[in-house]
């Protein structure tokens, strides 16, 4: 290998030859030292010396054998052509600019690192921290003081609860019985209710006297005159009900409602009053249900 020094231009040097460095000329229009092999080595204008690489060469088609030596300006590679580490490209400017590299700017909290992205100029963030640079929160994360985690999850509040939003009246005791620790299905509970449903609780909303309830029905084991489907649709509770927990219902949860026909003070949708059985739903039931219903189809299952 032997080294060429670019003369006239100071953009890079390239060729073969004598076993000493040689001067090679500096083209003009192509901004690219000339050796006298008119092999190039571009540095774009990053570099003084080049060396020649026989392997290279031959490579290249007997193009260009040329690697360019001591890349300034935050320049790496061949050519000069690309930002070494630590630093990134400015797209603003050309890559034979002096100033077509950045330093990375990765903020010393919020960055896993030092070294960014050598294209975008993207730090490394940790865990809930976003930005260019890691200098602020992502979406639903909040500022700690920790330097290890700086960014933590912002707490969710629970579901608003109906029963908790609203005091509980004094003649409860007598109004009805709360539903206390597990309660059994069986088939004699299940002939007595016009309707069977497994449903998710999705969402409460006062409504006047009523709380209307937002559920899925995911699974329909009897259906009364009002043909529950499954999918979405209201559950209707009066307020008094729900205030004493005459049943007991959860947003999030998933219950075994059975309950009578009643027409709904709604468009739609099924009634639960205090001589409901809303139990939370276990997937043991499933089996039991379905038992239920072809006893009931045979005619076993007569309402008293």
């Amino acid at each position: 290998m032997h080294e060429w020094v670019c003369g006239g231009g100071g953009g890079g040097g390239g060729g073969g030859g004598g076993p000493v460095s040689r001067t090679a000329s500096f083209n003009e229009v192509e901004r690219v030292c000339l050796t006298p092999l008119r092999e190039t080595c571009n540095c774009n204008l990053h570099a003084r010396r080049c060396r020649f690489n026989m392997e290279l060469y031959k490579l290249s088609g007997r193009k260009s054998g040329g690697v360019c030596l001591n890349c300034r300006h935050n320049t790496a590679g061949r050519h000069c052509h690309y930002c070494k580490e630590g630093y990134y490209r400015d797209l603003s400017k050309p890559i034979s600019h002096r100033k077509a590299c950045k330093a990375c700017d990765c903020h010393p909290v919020g960055a896993a690192g030092k070294t960014c992205n050598q294209t975008t100029g993207q730090c490394p963030c940790k865990d809930g921290v976003t930005g260019i640079t890691c200098n602020r929160c992502a979406k639903g994360y909040q500022q700690s003081r920790s330097p290890i985690a700086p960014c933590i999850k912002i707490p969710v509040a629970p579901p608003t609860t109906p029963s908790s939003s609203v005091e509980e009246p004094s003649d409860c005791d007598s109004y009805c019985k709360a539903s206390k620790g597990k309660l059994k299905i069986n088939m004699k509970k299940y002939c007595k209710k016009d309707y069977a449903v497994q449903v998710h609780i999705l969402k409460a909303d006062k409504a006047g006297e009523w709380w209307k309830f937002t559920v899925n029905v995911i699974s329909v084991y009897k259906q009364g005159e009002s043909r529950i489907r499954r999918g979405d649709q209201f559950l209707w509770v009066r307020a008094k009900d729900v205030a004493c927990k005459c049943p007991k219902i959860r947003p999030g949860k998933k219950y075994l409602l059975l309950g009578n026909d009643e027409d709904s003070p709604g468009q739609g949708g099924v009634v639960a009053d205090k001589g409901s059985l809303v139990i939370q739903w276990r997937d043991t039931w499933a089996r039991r249900l379905r038992k239920f219903q072809q006893r009931e189809k045979k005619g076993k299952c007569k309402k008293p």
